[in-house]
């Protein structure tokens, strides 16, 4: 459907709040050339259930393609640096820092992933966060999908970002 077409169409970024298109509607990267260079961090979390037999396998370090969470930490970092590969419209950064944690939960036979990003830049790290949260949590996945393919990932969100000209937001849910 083209924009004429669709009576819905508000091709206005300046109402629309949606930073990746501009005044015609066509999608654009945004321009960060005027921002100021700050301290930029964001945590993101997200978390993959399973059957209780998997995540003894994980813990005890049994499965046959090798340590589960240190290959998925591996790969949660890899996934951050590689963002801008990946999501068409995010400029590529120089990260100072990717943290990758994942807390175990017995009861609720669930990992927990979170990644900490951090850059000092124009532009925030919230995407490089969630990337290195969903790689993460697809890795395990694909470690263990011989012995449990029903596992489940969800609650995939930014817990908080610091920085930049918006300041300082954390999730309220």
């Amino acid at each position: 459907m083209t924009n004429k077409e669709n009576p819905n169409h508000n091709p206005d970024p300046q109402t629309s709040g949606l930073t990746h298109f501009d005044a015609t509607g066509q999608a654009h990267m945004v321009d960060v050339g005027e921002k100021s260079e700050t301290h930029r961090v964001a945590v993101a979390t997200g978390t993959i259930h399973m059957k209780p037999e998997t995540l003894a396998i994980i813990q005890s370090g049994t499965a046959k393609k090798g340590d589960v969470l240190g290959i998925a930490r591996i790969a949660a970092i890899m996934a951050a640096k590689r963002t801008s590969d990946l999501i068409p419209l995010c400029h590529p950064l120089a990260l100072t820092k990717v943290a990758v944690d994942f807390a175990v939960d017995d009861k609720k036979n669930c990992v927990t992933c979170t990644a900490q990003v951090e850059t000092f830049g124009k532009t925030g790290v919230e995407m490089e966060a969630l990337t290195a949260v969903q790689i993460g949590l697809l890795t395990i996945y694909d470690m263990c999908k011989a012995v449990d393919r029903g596992m489940v990932m969800d609650q995939i969100k930014v817990m908080e970002k610091r920085g930049g000209k918006s300041g300082n937001w954390q999730f309220e849910g």
